[in-house]
């Protein structure tokens, strides 16, 4: 096992993140794309967590798998969203038990229960579980960040302020996807000049199906240039040219970041191997050691 900032700090970091499968199939499945990207040699995975909670065993069985069955370290994303701080703790003991290391602290989306009464929450902003989860001890945390600012955010300054407190007091930052170098560049400069030093990872999504890209990109916030829309509508109906384009695409992207000297590169796999291993290769980042 390692700390995530520790990793951060002796090199340029290569990393993916997996969501729990709903069923055994895709529990299957996601165990061959785990085993298809080991050979890359991952410096970490992160393992998503659903709106209030709502994936917290299957999240937990995700990272203690990984941590037990593979030599990746994990990181597991914690939400503070419909949570009390005696169950954060509790996460927290039983992660501690298990030997996880690294924690990503979200504020995350509230759970939808249609006509009940909504979990009970001590907690508004993600700062607030930052600070929790530093106050508990053993871990090496992350926070998220948005380029092209937090949805929620009222204007650009105030989301670049509360960036910087979350990371004044985290030890880095992965971002939401985005499709144009100038927007990651423009935040880490915006950041520098609040005093931020803490690492940025740049989160890099490939895409196959530009519809599923766009609904996402619409939720964090983020928006799919008119250019991309045209590189990715010359595929047609044809999905495998779709993919083609979409990894040509990041790779592009990951190449600006690296040249630009981005501290690390965190792939949105959506539980799927073959775009992240074609990237790796594309880079020369297969056989990197």
């Amino acid at each position: 096992m390692a700390r995530i900032a520790e990793i951060l700090a002796a090199r340029r970091t290569y990393s993916c993140e997996f969501f729990p499968p709903k069923n055994e199939a895709g529990w299957l499945s996601l165990g061959r794309t785990i085993s298809e990207l080991e050979p890359l040699n991952p410096d970490f995975v992160s393992v998503t967590y659903g709106a209030g909670g709502s994936t917290r065993a299957k999240t937990a069985d995700l990272v203690s798998w990984v941590h037990r069955q593979t030599p990746i370290t994990p990181m597991a994303h914690l939400t503070c969203t419909g949570h009390t701080t005696d169950e954060v703790r509790a996460i927290l003991t039983d992660y501690r038990a298990e030997g996880i290391e690294n924690i990503l602290a979200l504020g995350g989306d509230a759970p939808v229960h249609g006509d009940s009464e909504p979990k009970e929450s001590h907690y508004r902003f993600s700062e607030e579980l930052v600070s929790d989860v530093r106050a508990f001890g053993g871990f090496s945390i992350g926070v998220a960040a948005h380029p092209e600012l937090h949805p929620r955010s009222p204007d650009r300054d105030a989301d670049r302020r509360f960036l910087a407190t979350k990371l004044a007091a985290a030890d880095f930052a992965v971002t939401q996807f985005f499709f144009e170098v100038e927007h990651y560049l423009t935040m880490v400069d915006e950041l520098a000049a609040l005093g931020v030093t803490k690492p940025v990872v740049a989160g890099i999504m490939p895409i196959s199906n530009l519809g599923q890209v766009t609904r996402m990109a619409h939720m964090s916030g983020a928006e799919v240039p008119e250019w991309v829309v045209e590189a990715m509508s010359k595929a047609g109906d044809d999905l495998d040219v779709a993919e083609r384009i979409g990894i040509d695409l990041a790779t592009e992207l990951c190449s600006k970041l690296i040249d630009a000297g981005v501290p690390g590169l965190h792939f949105y796999t959506l539980n799927r191997s073959w775009a992240t291993r074609k990237i790796f290769d594309n880079l020369h980042l297969v056989n990197r050691g």
